[in-house]
C-alpha cells in the first residue's frame, strides 16, 4: 500500500558506502526518510542493517545503468514513501588507464554508470519531483571533470559531461521548481582511496592542495545537504568544487606556494 510520508524523502545512488553513505547519514540527521540505491546487494543490506533504522531507510538493489531497474526503483520508492524531495546521483565507477590503452568496452562501462545512470535517475525521480513542483537534484561530479589529468580519459570525460548535464537539467527543471546542482570533489578519504593511493600519490596531493589534506566524506555530504536544503533555494545550475582549493591553485607550484624559494 502506498503511504505518503510527512517527512522529506531523499534518494541516494551508490549509497552503500563512502560518500554516498555519508550523504544518506546527513539526510537522516536532518529528518529525511532515505532511500539508498546500490548495485552491491550484500554490502547494501549490511549497511542498512548497521544503520538500524528500518522505518526511515529503504534499501533498493539497483544497477543505475539499467532503465528497467531504475524504473522499478522509482516504483518502490513511491510505494514506500509516496514522494521524492531530493536525488543525489552519486553512483560511479572509474577505470584509470593510459588513454591509448583504454578499450571501448571500458569507456562504455564508465559512461554507462557515471553518465547514463545519472540521466536515467534524473529522468525517473526528477519527473516525480516536477509533478510536485519542488525538489533538488545534486550530481556528484569530480575535480577530474573540471581539469584534465593522466589516466582519466573515460572517468574525467564522464564527469565533465555530467557537469554540463547538470546545467541542462537546471535550465529546464528550474521552470517547474526543481533545482539541479553538482559538486566536484577533490581527493577524499575513502576506503577505496586508502587502498589505491600510494604514499607518493598522497604526498603529491598534499603538496598540490592548498589546504594540504584530503577531504572527508562528511565534508562532501555537508555541501550536498546544503544544496538540497531551503538555505540554497536560489542556487541552481551551479558546480561547487569541494576540493580544498585544488582547482583554484591551477598549476600551483608547491615549492613557490610554500614560500621556500623566490619566484
Amino acid at each position: 500500500m502506498r503511504t505518503q510520508s510527512t517527512s522529506r524523502v531523499a534518494v541516494v545512488t551508490g549509497g552503500a558506502r563512502g560518500i554516498g553513505l555519508a550523504i544518506g547519514e546527513w539526510f537522516l540527521r536532518h529528518d529525511y526518510k532515505v532511500v539508498l540505491l546500490d548495485i552491491e546487494s550484500a554490502l547494501l543490506d549490511r549497511t542498512v542493517s548497521e544503520i538500524g533504522r528500518p522505518d526511515d531507510v529503504l534499501a533498493v538493489h539497483c544497477d543505475v545503468s539499467d532503465p528497467a531497474q531504475v524504473d522499478r526503483a522509482a516504483e518502490q520508492v513511491i510505494a514506500r514513501f509516496g514522494r521524492v524531495d531530493a536525488l543525489v546521483n552519486n553512483a560511479g565507477v572509474a577505470i584509470f588507464k593510459p588513454t591509448l590503452e583504454t578499450s571501448f568496452a571500458e569507456w562504455r562501462a564508465v559512461m554507462a554508470t557515471n553518465l547514463d545512470g545519472a540521466f536515467l535517475c534524473s529522468q525517473a525521480f526528477g519527473a516525480l519531483m516536477a509533478s510536485n513542483g519542488s525538489g533538488a537534484i545534486v550530481n556528484i561530479a569530480s575535480i577530474s571533470g573540471l581539469r584534465a589529468s593522466t589516466l582519466r580519459i573515460a572517468y574525467g570525460t564522464s564527469k565533465a559531461a555530467l557537469i554540463h548535464m547538470t546545467k541542462q537539467y537546471a535550465v529546464e527543471l528550474g521552470n517547474v521548481g526543481v533545482r539541479v546542482n553538482a559538486i566536484a570533489p577533490g581527493p577524499v578519504e575513502t576506503e577505496m582511496a586508502k587502498l589505491v593511493h600510494s604514499v607518493a600519490i598522497r604526498s603529491d596531493y598534499y603538496d598540490t592542495i592548498p589546504l594540504g589534506r584530503y577531504g572527508s566524506t562528511e565534508e562532501m555530504a555537508n555541501v550536498v545537504g546544503f544544496l538540497c536544503s531551503d538555505a540554497a533555494s536560489f542556487v541552481n545550475g551551479q558546480v561547487i568544487a569541494v576540493d580544498g582549493g585544488f582547482d583554484a591553485a591551477g598549476v600551483g607550484l608547491p615549492t613557490l606556494r610554500r614560500g621556500k624559494v623566490k619566484a
